[in-house]
């Protein structure tokens, strides 16, 4: 008998929300007023849900007050902190989209984001891990030191009016983040009501940005509907309840923090934890037993250094008992690890791409750890997937192929970029991951390659073709290819095999000290190796699979064991 096709569908009796992240809120605030909504153990925050609830409306109203309109965008730039998560409701109770910024952007990437998506306005801490972000944001705009706050008028960010920063510290041509709490007037209030009712589920309110594959970010963008679903039916495959409490170190301006984090837990009326403003395997170690946590995310390194914490042994940390791990392929031995020292016995695993929302595929509280490990689970919800082949034919259950997607949490599209949605996004509406995978009898999905150009380093992606683009504007380089090469502790990590031109010499040094402050210091290469020239193709394509095996060999590199 021939074989199923690489088909599947999360058939489901229970239906999707159809409200805005707004209206989701309200009716979680009307359930639980006084249980905890969010712990911020940095800042010495404990709010309730009503408690919450009534600054979330405060911001809204001062948001709408300084000129802001549901659909202009709003950019955020800072670590994890109460505020964040402030922004993101206020943000989605007055329509505006919020677009998130990775904290480890430099100038280059700032600019770039604020222009492509046309921001209105900018939240952003003064300084982060020796970022001075206050200090990026005036060189890029010097004509705020001289502008009214609210009034900014910037020739390299023309659209940029209002910024607001956090901390108490004065800034010209700033506004400072508490001075928008104060209780609303009774018109700014019917203001607010009247554009909150006017919201519909499927409007954008939210911009994420992925490295692209042919340079420059792309901002994907979401609505209430994508992002606010995906984060319920993931806590839902945890068995989430109101009694709950996550602890959530990994970051807000990526999907995992706000989506599956902050998102998951109103859907259910449990406690957001965070237990700094960034990871740190002590701080979560001690948030996990002060706030007696029941589940924990994190990606695989994230998880390995808090195993490796000398200290773990005086934690009790037997309330957690589940949480996700995402990102990047999980080490069996860490998975056992995990289960066993950190007591997270319904660990589950989660697969899925900025666009869509982010999860497609989640393996069960209750598959074994060989499934956990070896899998990424089975299709979610609501959701549709296929694996094809070069044609686009469904392949048969077992053969490898293209992963895509169908459903309720694929975005919207690119922003601004119908050429570049339309690659990702055919007719269908099937999306398109580039990932390259296979779908067992029983519905698994394993991972199995990359189509795209692709580095996964510590649970971010890295594309090389954005790298590339920046070192070859260094006056010395000819040719640079970069390619990722195994690592125990990331998984994979770039390296850059650099061509000089006729003559030329450069060192290690001087290229790593090229990229800092120009590209995050995620993005730049672990390794630089100098090359005379690289394998090619008959039509003189760089065989970058050869170039990676040479170098890892090199290197004396070994992958990583995942199953």
């Amino acid at each position: 008998m021939a074989s199923r096709p690489s088909y599947v569908h999360g058939a489901s009796a229970r239906p999707l929300l159809g409200v805005t992240i707004s209206e989701c809120l309200r009716q979680t605030i009307a359930r639980f007023p006084k249980r905890d909504a969010l712990v911020v153990r940095h800042q010495g925050i404990r709010w309730t849900y009503a408690e919450l609830g009534a600054r979330v409306d405060r911001l809204a109203a001062s948001l709408l007050r300084l000129g802001l309109n549901p659909g202009d965008r709003l950019g955020i730039w800072s670590p994890n902190c109460a505020e964040w998560v402030l922004t993101q409701f206020a943000a989605a109770k007055a329509g505006i989209i919020l677009v998130t910024i990775n904290p480890a952007y430099q100038l280059r990437e700032l600019e770039f984001v604020l222009k492509h998506v046309g921001c209105r306005a900018l939240v952003l801490a003064p300084v982060f891990r020796g970022n001075d972000y206050l200090g990026m944001l005036q060189s890029l705009a010097p004509e705020l030191r001289s502008a009214p706050p609210g009034h900014l008028q910037a020739a390299r960010l023309p659209d940029l009016q209002l910024v607001i920063r956090l901390g108490r510290e004065a800034t010209p041509g700033i506004f400072n983040f508490d001075d928008l709490l104060p209780e609303p007037e009774a018109a700014e209030r019917a203001r607010l009501a009247e554009v909150e009712t006017a919201l519909q589920a499927d409007d954008a309110i939210n911009i994420q940005f992925t490295s692209g594959t042919t340079g420059l970010p792309k901002g994907a963008t979401l609505s209430h509907h994508n992002i606010l679903n995906n984060g319920r039916y993931v806590v839902e495959a945890m068995r989430f309840t109101e009694h709950d409490r996550l602890c959530i170190p990994v970051p807000l301006y990526h999907c995992f923090g706000m989506v599956m984090g902050t998102l998951g837990c109103i859907t259910h009326g449990a406690c957001m934890v965070f237990s700094g403003e960034a990871f740190d395997p002590r701080s979560v170690l001690e948030a996990v037993q002060a706030e007696r946590c029941t589940a924990l995310y994190g990606v695989p390194t994230m998880f390995i250094r808090i195993l490796e914490d000398p200290e773990i042994g005086r934690f009790d940390l037997k309330s957690l008992r589940t949480g996700i791990m995402a990102g990047a392929p999980c080490p069996v031995e860490v998975m056992k690890r995990v289960v066993e020292q950190l007591h997270m016995s319904e660990i589950t695993i989660a697969y899925g791409m900025t666009e869509t929302s982010p999860v497609s595929f989640q393996s069960a509280w209750d598959d074994t750890i060989e499934r956990r490990v070896s899998t990424v689970g089975r299709i979610q919800p609501h959701l549709e997937a296929k694996v094809v082949d070069a044609s686009g034919r469904v392949v048969p259950r077992g053969t490898k192929g293209e992963l895509l997607v169908r459903g309720y949490s694929v975005m919207l599209g690119y922003w601004n970029e119908p050429e570049r949605t339309a690659e990702a996004i055919d007719r269908a509406r099937w999306m398109h991951t580039g990932d390259l995978a296979t779908i067992d009898e029983d519905g698994y999905g394993n991972i199995v390659g990359r189509s795209k150009d692709v580095v996964i380093r510590g649970g971010e992606n890295i594309y090389p073709r954005e790298v590339e683009e920046f070192l070859f504007q260094h006056p010395r380089i000819q040719e640079v290819a970069c390619v990722g090469v195994p690592d125990q502790r990331n998984g994979e990590e770039v390296c850059a095999c650099v061509v000089l031109r006729p003559g030329a010499t450069c060192t290690e040094e001087e290229l790593r000290a090229y990229c800092q402050g120009q590209i995050a210091r995620y993005k730049i290469p672990r390794y630089f190796r100098f090359v005379d020239k690289f394998p090619m193709t008959v039509t003189g394509k760089i065989q970058k699979f050869i170039l990676r095996k040479q170098v890892a060999d090199e290197l004396g590199l070994q992958e990583v064991r995942t199953a």
